[in-house]
């Protein structure tokens, strides 16, 4: 049995027909940048947000890249964040001329601990907290980093919060959904997550009019009016074929989500019952509503080789993430070493996501689970 660890050609199939017609008529159009299918998106993020704003970028990384814009973090400014998640993250930092200051995981939910942050912040220099000015707590797996603690550190120093959400969207936290909590969040429409678009695409989110009418001047290269330019912005812009495609798929979200949530609660029972348990750690699910853009566990032992073995079993897998961001090559001159932020090394030497995607199959989970207790007998 070949079990994929993700399939969307079943979901294409759901709605092609709604795909078929909407790009028709944008082709039908020829309005392809910004428009009308962009703003319909945007109303529609803001309200499944629980946001007053969202803007429709071009990526989930330039949405964290126009966010950090958006702040006035620029060169010398240092911004707090996870080593223990995609690239992206730490590297849009870096592409505003400011520093990544990393934290370490809680080794529950691989999300930034945030004793961690308040530890990182009193060993900070009189000088360093100067240039301190932001926080980016990261979302991920689909489950919300501890953010009550986070959101009074960052008032209580005066700092900016950015939610990475690009792998959380509609999930929850004491009833508030990433997003709306920070004063920015940050989504990505990859065609691998929750919502996928049928290319790149992003969204950010924000509760500040002010600031949405700058991440607006900001979207299309700080021109207000046009080829009038108060602010240095980027080409951020949201093309009207992504829009609508997300658009589309937005009005399943919340049924793909159950689903995954309900593939979540079956691979815990059949761990469960061929007594894997003390094996293998499963996501726990922490707060309100994890919405499982992965399925994540934790093996203790032979990690790499149960992957293989999978492999050769016609099951996908994934490694998120081998290495690090304190021990990528790139960030060499932050002068982290290893052992600095164990348990994110512990999580990267450990973790391996299984197939969760909405269109899976009992009979298939049925299978992964007895390949893995197969390897393990």
């Amino acid at each position: 049995m070949k079990v994929p660890l993700l399939d969307l050609k079943c979901q294409y199939q759901l709605i092609k027909q709604d795909i078929l017609r909407v790009t028709e008529e944008i082709y039908d159009s020829q309005y392809f940048i910004l428009g009308p299918h962009v703003e319909a998106l945007e109303q529609q993020m803001a309200r499944y947000c629980h946001a007053a704003h969202a803007l429709g970028v071009s990526s989930g990384t330039d949405a964290l890249i126009i966010a950090l814009m958006a702040s006035g973090i620029a060169a010398g400014d240092r911004v707090i964040t996870t080593p223990y998640t995609f690239f992206a993250t730490a590297g849009s930092i870096s592409r505003v001329g400011a520093h990544p200051c990393f934290v370490d995981i809680d080794p529950a939910t691989y999300n930034i601990s945030p004793e961690g942050i308040s530890a990182a912040i009193e060993r900070m220099s009189p000088s360093e907290r100067r240039r301190l000015k932001a926080i980016i707590p990261v979302h991920l797996y689909g489950q919300c980093a501890d953010m009550d603690p986070i959101l009074e550190i960052a008032r209580n120093n005066h700092l900016t919060v950015i939610e990475d959400a690009a792998q959380a969207i509609g999930a929850e936290y004491k009833g508030r959904r990433a997003g709306e909590m920070g004063d920015f969040g940050c989504f990505s429409f990859f065609p691998s997550k929750n919502l996928g678009a049928f290319g790149d695409g992003g969204m950010v989110t924000t509760s500040s009019k002010a600031f949405h009418d700058t991440l607006v001047m900001l979207r299309n290269h700080g021109s207000h009016p046009k080829y009038y330019h108060s602010l240095i912005g980027g080409n951020f812009r949201l093309d009207a074929l992504q829009a609508a495609i997300v658009s589309i798929k937005l009005k399943y979200l919340d049924q793909w989500t159950k689903m995954r949530q309900d593939h979540a609660a079956t691979y815990r029972s059949l761990f469960s019952q061929c007594g894997l348990e003390d094996r293998l750690m499963l996501p726990l699910e922490k707060e309100t509503r994890h919405t499982f853009n992965q399925y994540v566990i934790r093996v203790a032992e032979k990690r790499d080789e149960l992957r293989a073995f999978l492999l050769k079993s016609e099951i996908g897998t994934e490694v998120y993430y081998p290495v690090p961001l304190h021990l990528q090559k790139c960030f060499s001159f932050l002068n982290y070493r290893e052992r600095d932020f164990p348990e994110a090394e512990r999580a990267a030497a450990q973790t391996l996501a299984l197939p969760v995607f909405p269109e899976l199959t009992a009979a298939q989970q049925e299978y992964v689970v007895d390949r893995i207790k197969f390897f393990y007998a």
